[in-house]
């Protein structure tokens, strides 16, 4: 029987703020199932005229895939939403682009006909679970020489993309990263992120005093505004003796989930849920480990000619910000300006945290909410590296665009 593919939106998108791993995290007494269900009921309180029974499927992402992460998280986590028994789920891992795999793997299935709408994002809890907890990486990759030991540690790959370009220096990575906060906290002020939050309880224990606290977590803690070159300049670099990645150039260890809704445009439009943005291709790419911050050229390449674009018609960038130089790198290859206005403009994962495989959804809300602001733009991207030597693009369309707009 023939098939005709279908179009595929964004409907709608959110988050938890994002907290800093550890005991002196926000979320250091929470679970991470839990900050996954506080995020699909938010969708579910946004979008009333979405009858959660058309649900179908749940697909949530983990790098690790333990403890309150494991358990086929989308299916665990449906049922503690409150979503009918008759919703599926499952789990996904594509390290740090894990939602954007929940989002693509699923648009593919609406695509293709076999949903109509899903339930797609992440979680990481990096205070419960580190990354890399409970792995073992078959010994064969280093004693064959497969990749060198340092494509097992991110840190070490953005190290040896500084080696790589020797031009993206660390003051350049720091000017970049003192940019991202600074956009950050004007996003704030203009309240432009917190509407796509979900306020989370959280419980606090002093086990000194022996005493329990309640409070409510209502925005990223790891924004530090007012970042200066100088309070970046002396940093220790962690991963090598006299590096360039600093904490202050790149992502933290971070906790937060996130979760969307992606439909077929035609069953948007029948229930009149929003329709924000429009897919129009994406692509996952490979390159060597030891350099896994690249990732986001060959996937963004891929994805453009698939949509028979180029990058002169992208008008709006959410690249994730594991490490500033990796962002550096994307921006150098295609002669985009470190500065450009189009890049980031409520600022990244740098300010914001980045708790791997939910990022991917917050690339796109961010986006979403851009280009509801901005209809003289057509198309916009949201990409990232992933570990062990990956990247992955999806190019929007702006159904808001109109061709007039902004003249």
């Amino acid at each position: 029987m023939p098939r005709t593919a279908r179009d595929v939106v964004f409907v709608d998108g959110v988050r938890t703020p994002f907290g800093k791993a550890g005991p002196k995290g926000i979320y250091h007494e929470t679970r991470a199932d839990d900050l996954v269900v506080k995020c699909i009921r938010e969708l579910l309180r946004r979008n009333p005229g979405l009858p959660p029974e058309r649900i179908d499927e749940v697909a949530i992402a983990a790098t690790t895939q333990i403890g309150d992460q494991g358990l086929t998280l989308g299916r665990t986590a449906g049922i503690l939403a409150g979503l009918p028994d008759t919703v599926p789920g499952y789990s996904i891992d594509r390290m740090c682009a894990g939602a954007m795999t929940a989002v693509t793997s699923t648009a593919g299935s609406i695509s293709f006909g076999a949903y109509d709408v899903v339930l797609a994002g992440g979680v990481e809890h990096m205070g419960r679970h580190p990354m890399g907890e409970a792995v073992d990486p078959n010994p064969r990759f280093v004693s064959e020489k497969l990749v060198d030991q340092s494509a097992l540690f991110m840190g070490m790959t953005a190290e040896n993309l500084h080696d790589r370009f020797p031009h993206l220096t660390k003051e350049r990575a720091d000017e970049y990263a003192v940019r991202s906060q600074e956009k950050a906290a004007k996003a704030y002020a203009n309240g432009k992120i917190q509407q796509d939050l979900v306020p989370v309880s959280i419980r606090r224990t002093d086990e000194e005093a022996g005493e329990t606290g309640w409070g409510l977590a209502t925005q990223d803690e790891p924004m530090r505004p007012g970042t200066t070159l100088e309070n970046l300049a002396g940093l220790k670099t962690p991963f090598r003796a006299h590096g360039r990645v600093t904490p202050g150039n790149a992502a933290g260890l971070n906790d937060g989930a996130t979760a969307s809704l992606v439909a077929a445009e035609d069953f948007a439009r029948e229930l009149d849920l929003p329709v924000r943005m429009r897919l129009v291709s994406y692509a996952f790419a490979g390159v060597e480990p030891e350099v896994m911050g690249v990732g986001p050229v060959p996937s963004t390449q891929k994805a453009l000619q698939k949509a028979g674009l180029s990058i002169d018609d992208i008008g709006l960038f959410e690249v994730n910000e594991a490490f500033a130089v990796q962002v550096l790198a994307l921006l150098d290859h295609y002669g985009i300006a470190d500065d450009d206005p189009r890049v980031n403009q409520y600022g990244g994962a740098i300010a914001y945290g980045h708790p791997l495989a939910s990022s991917g959804v917050r690339l796109m809300t961010q986006l979403a909410r851009q280009f509801e602001e901005q209809p003289h733009v057509r198309y916009g991207l949201t990409t990232m590296c992933v570990g062990f030597g990956m990247g992955g693009t999806v190019i929007w369309e702006n159904p808001h665009w109109s061709e007039g707009a902004g003249k």
